[in-house]
């Protein structure tokens, strides 16, 4: 496999070394006491909570300046290709690639698994802190990855589309509450972020997750948007989804902390 034509998906065995840093990207979204433990060699580190806003929605894109100084810092340029991972089986690496969508940058690999498959398949650590030098991207934001609170409203109904609630069982149904409102958005389907990931096979992505999804009516043929909390459990089954094919996949980035606290938004339970 050339460097030139890396997959969405790669598989730690797949991973081209070294990589060439004029055009690759390794981006560790562990929690930064892993990063300074242990992390897969070359891996520069991106702290995964510099990827939200401000309360009262996290999950919504930080802002401009934000954005120009974490993708400055890794060296981003339109050229770039990221390779990202995580250490909890794709969420903040998911979210990583959200954001690079919201940017209009389609040049990424997801790591199967992250750190944890990394790990498991018994392959090199180090605890050396990698630096690259800075950049200052001029950054312009793309919209179509993303769905918001409107959007939804005006078309909740809409048959052509599918919520896929990434939060556990107990948060759909409205027993565990983190927002003024619990439950669920109407006619959204509860697919828990953790079911997609396979614990035998180092959190890869299930073999049959495909299946899964089908069989409870999150299917290619309709638009996909997806939430949680705050966008970062959900960070994970936006990623599965484009892992999958799906073509039209966004996310709600406002999330159940936007959505339970609105004053004009409908709950199931």
């Amino acid at each position: 496999m050339t460097q030139t034509a890396l997959p969405l998906l790669l598989e730690p065995s797949q991973l081209p070394s070294p990589l060439d840093p004029a055009h690759f990207r390794l981006i560790d979204l562990s929690r930064s006491e892993q990063y300074l433990a242990a992390h897969i060699p070359g891996a520069v580190h991106i702290p995964p909570h510099s990827l939200t806003s401000p309360a009262p929605f996290p999950g919504l894109l930080p802002d401009m300046a934000s954005l120009q100084q974490i993708l400055g810092s890794v060296g981003h340029h339109p050229q770039l290709h990221y390779i990202v991972y995580d250490d909890e089986g794709g969420g903040w690496a998911g979210r990583f690639i959200w954001l690079l969508d919201s940017i209009g940058h389609r040049r990424y690999s997801y790591l199967n698994g992250g750190l944890v498959a990394w790990h498991g398949d018994g392959l090199p650590l180090e605890a050396e802190v990698n630096q690259v030098e800075p950049t200052q991207p001029n950054l312009t934001l793309d919209s179509s990855p993303s769905m918001d609170v409107d959007g939804l409203l005006a078309d909740l109904n809409n048959p052509e589309r599918v919520i896929w609630d990434a939060r556990s069982p107990a948060e759909y149904r409205g027993e565990r509450v983190f927002a003024a409102k619990g439950g669920h958005i109407p006619g959204a389907v509860n697919f828990e972020w953790t079911a997609g990931m396979d614990p035998d096979r180092g959190l890869r992505l299930r073999t049959d997750l495909a299946q899964r999804l089908q069989a409870l009516g999150i299917t290619p043929d309709r638009e996909v948007v997806t939430h949680c909390q705050s966008h970062h459990r959900s960070g994970f089954t936006y990623l599965a989804a484009k892992i999958l094919g799906y073509p039209r996949v966004k996310a709600y980035a406002g999330s159940w902390s936007e959505w339970g606290n609105h004053p004009d938004t409908p709950v199931e339970t």
